[in-house]
């Protein structure tokens, strides 16, 4: 291994000066629990850099935890590109790195940010902690570009916190060396603990409006290989199987993006039982889904912290690189063919036996405690 591997060494003994960096909401979600453990560790300084990639959805998550940015590089531009993103990124880091001169970097998953952030932390030998490393769906067009990200910040990557024994042997089958991975578990279950509670109030008042007297349908759908034709496929599947289930009511959040949020409003807007509110804030969306019978989502988050809530959930992709949902029997694939996505759903939705065994089946994710394990290699005291 290199000697960038070993930051204790370079500070003889003293504390190890960690920067996380990220720019989107579901980067900070979780990254939330490891911010809050480290800030508590007497051995870790602990900074923060946000790129705010995604600006409007990610300054709401950091606020009710008092975690407040010590660099913000604010480059959200309105109609940005990949490349414009991955560019700011590398030139908005480079001082960061000269001031602050850490002794590793973490970054989070698979976006423009932990791709670009890698880079620039190799530019400026400084070793990279790469957290929920391992994801592959082999396809690197599906989920696009995050599967092209989180491989490219693999071949950058010192420390690789693979959530799960699945995810270590996808890194082991590319050559990364087995002493540089930890399996830790996903932080996205430590979170939990942050954010569910007894409340039945809620921070957006249009959930209010949710009928849970009803079987209540939990729904979100943005990724960009859903835009389009797809994602009215989608819409449209949604919109038989309300008509079809009078005792469901369906809560989508849509993205405010345009290739989302037009379809959802143009399809769905004013239907019966049906829902549409802007982004949850991180305690809505838990606190719904603890309410949930069923998930609908092509997010790779909620794949994660749905079997927390033993809530059966319908994937709306035509891959996942989360296949310990699927052999757990957590998740089942819809793809995005309106008869599919209807079918899969009014299964769960008809079929007792098949839905008490998704909503049974054992949490493959993590118990909680990934960010103390993340915590503990860093320090190099293992666990």
């Amino acid at each position: 291994m290199s000697k960038i591997l070993t930051p204790r060494q370079n500070l003889a003994g003293g504390v190890i000066k960690v920067l996380s960096v990220f720019g989107t909401r579901p980067e900070a979600g979780k990254m939330i629990p490891l911010l809050l453990e480290m800030r508590e560790n007497p051995g870790i300084v602990s900074l923060v850099c946000v790129t705010a990639q995604h600006r409007e959805l990610l300054d709401g998550m950091l606020c009710p935890f008092n975690i407040k940015p010590d660099f913000d590089l604010n480059l959200m531009q309105a109609g940005q590109t990949l490349t414009d993103i991955t560019a700011r990124v590398l030139q908005g880091l480079a001082p960061v790195f000269a001031e602050t001169m850490p002794d590793i970097l973490l970054v989070h998953g698979d976006t423009a940010t932990t791709f670009a952030a890698s880079l620039a932390a190799f530019y400026a030998r400084v070793a990279v902690g790469h957290v929920e490393a391992g994801l592959r769906s082999y396809d690197k067009f599906r989920p696009y570009p995050e599967e092209i990200n989180r491989k490219l910040t693999t071949a950058l990557a010192d420390f690789h916190f693979a959530p799960t024994e699945n995810s270590r042997q996808n890194l082991l089958k590319e050559n990364v060396p087995a002493e540089s991975i930890f399996v830790t578990g996903n932080t996205a279950i430590d979170m939990l603990k942050h954010t569910v509670s007894s409340r039945e109030n809620w921070s957006n008042p249009a959930l209010e409006a949710v009928d849970f007297s009803k079987r209540m349908i939990l729904m979100t759908a943005h990724r960009r290989e859903n835009w389009g034709r797809p994602m009215e496929n989608i819409c449209n599947a949604v919109k038989q199987i309300i008509h079809d289930f009078p005792d469901t009511f369906l809560v989508w959040a849509v993205h405010p993006g345009k290739a989302s949020h037009e379809p959802a409003h143009r399809i769905l807007g004013n239907t019966p039982r049906i829902l549409l509110t802007e982004p949850l804030d991180i305690f809505d969306m838990h606190n719904l889904m603890k309410h949930a019978f069923l998930l609908l989502t092509d997010s790779g988050g909620l794949q994660e912290e749905s079997p927390a809530f033993d809530l059966p959930t319908v994937v709306l992709r035509e891959v996942t690189e989360r296949p310990e949902g699927l052999f757990a029997g957590t998740l089942t694939l819809a793809g995005t063919e309106e008869s599919s996505v209807y079918a899969e759903t009014s299964r769960l939705l008809s079929d007792r036996d098949a839905y008490e065994k998704m909503a049974s089946a054992k949490n493959p994710f993590g118990d909680g405690r990934a960010s103390e394990r993340i915590i503990k290699t860093i320090l190099g005291l293992g666990y």
